[in-house]
């Protein structure tokens, strides 16, 4: 039993650090090629902070284990808004300027309710799947375009900021991508492995596991880049990264894992997680939301509502453990 305790701890922080510096490659690399600042925070750094989810998940679903490929991505969901949102509020209140996100935010919603329909019958289907990696693809499509005329947006210059200040050379920025990217795979199957053999020893769903332990884990990266951001004062980065994390959960994380195996989704997962996760996505839409066209702030009573929200659903999960 030792053994999976310590492959989940060395994988956890393997994958930590693996994913920080895959993300300052996948940037730096992304700024060598020509993209725009805006465009790199919209998806580049969206996508890298999902991609120990992805791992997780794709490497789950291929070794027949869905339920930890779910669990994951709504878990993950549900600790960005809580645990970093929620926390990083509490240090400190987020002004929310930039447009952009709160042009995103409908479109996450959207997403919470797609998939909600999608989990009613109790399977995600590899047509389903297919359809979530489409509302990925068209989400891309249309960051692109909108990059275009949007470069006055308040998260262009923190993205700049973020960017100057880890700046590297081509050859550089290659290497760690590369490196991150191998790293990240070999730590995201030595979690899964421990994973899975701790919910079997247990006698726990690796649903359970995917939506506690291996969820937190992979949310640190985003906890590490936005309290990063937080003390530069990119105050729209931190939303940001949420926001795009969040939906490419919901949309590549699922539909990948749903691509290579259909998945089978317990009434509890509906009743329970999605729930949860739309209610805290809606929160973090009302709080962040400039309604009379103002910029916004999560203050801290906010930020510990939101933070409550996650303890308590954290809490709640592992008395489940701890009872069966």
């Amino acid at each position: 039993m030792l053994l999976p305790f310590l492959a989940v701890v060395l994988g956890l922080v393997l994958l930590v650090w693996s994913a920080e510096k895959f993300i300052d490659g996948a940037a730096a690399t992304s700024r060598w090629l020509g993209l725009s600042p805006l465009l790199i925070g919209m998806l580049v750094i969206g996508f890298g902070t999902s991609a120990p989810e992805m791992m997780v998940s794709v490497l789950a679903a291929i070794q027949g284990n869905p339920g930890l490929a779910v669990g994951n991505a709504y878990g993950s969901n549900i600790a960005n808004i809580g645990l970093v949102l929620g926390f990083v509020a509490l240090l400190a209140p987020l002004a929310v300027h930039s447009g952009v996100i709160r042009k995103e935010m409908p479109l996450l919603i959207g997403v919470m309710l797609l998939t909600g329909y999608m989990l009613y019958d109790g399977w995600i289907s590899r047509v389903e799947a297919v359809l979530l990696l489409g509302a990925l693809a068209l989400f891309i499509g249309v960051s692109i375009v909108r990059s275009r005329g949007q470069q006055d947006d308040p998260l262009v210059g923190e993205v700049s900021e973020a960017l100057d200040s880890k700046a590297m050379s081509r050859g550089k920025a290659l290497m760690w991508t590369l490196i991150g990217l191998v790293l990240l795979i070999a730590s995201s199957r030595i979690l899964v492995w421990g994973a899975v053999e701790i919910a079997v020893a247990f006698g726990v769903s690796d649903l359970i596991i995917g939506l506690t332990v291996v969820a937190i884990g992979t949310s640190l990266p985003e906890l590490a880049s936005s309290i990063s951001a937080l003390r530069r004062k990119e105050h729209d980065m931190v939303l940001g990264n949420v926001v795009g994390s969040n939906l490419f959960n919901s949309l590549a994380v699922v539909g990948l894992a749903g691509v290579i195996t259909p998945i089978e989704v317990g009434r509890e997962v509906l009743i329970r997680d999605w729930s949860v996760m739309t209610f805290m996505t809606l929160m973090m839409v009302f709080f962040a939301f400039s309604w009379r066209g103002r910029p916004r702030r999560i203050n801290r009573i906010e930020g510990g509502v939101l933070f409550s929200m996650f303890i308590a659903y954290t809490g709640y999960m592992v008395s489940i453990v701890v009872m069966s």
